[in-house]
């Protein structure tokens, strides 16, 4: 089984998000996507400590997927510079995770 993973990209817009997660699943990138928010981030760009609202787009793939996600994201994201986190999966339903691996990686 490849390694199954979850890749967490913010938006500034719940619409953004939406087809951050569509393009990605269409794509066969990702088997889901889910987009949760508004979310409250705090973080330093140009200098400044700045607040702002966020939506949360967090996709179930495998990790041969993750630099091609990346990829999408530096396509269609409006962010200078978008989050792009990839963390492991460590356990999980196995009949999901082999779902999350048949969608992620078929042609």
């Amino acid at each position: 089984m490849s390694e199954p993973c979850i890749v967490q990209v913010s938006a500034p817009t719940a619409e953004e998000a939406e087809r951050l997660g569509r393009l990605a699943v269409e794509r066969r990138l990702a088997a889901c996507a889910q987009v949760a928010g508004p979310v409250r981030s705090t973080y330093r760009w140009d200098g400044e400590v700045t607040t702002a609202s966020e939506w949360i787009c967090t996709l179930k793939t495998v990790r041969i997927r993750v630099d091609q996600i990346a990829g999408l994201v530096g396509e269609v994201h409006s962010y200078q510079v978008p989050e792009v986190v990839a963390v492991p999966i460590v356990g999980g339903g196995r009949d999901y995770l082999a779902w999350v691996e048949a969608e992620s990686t078929a042609p």
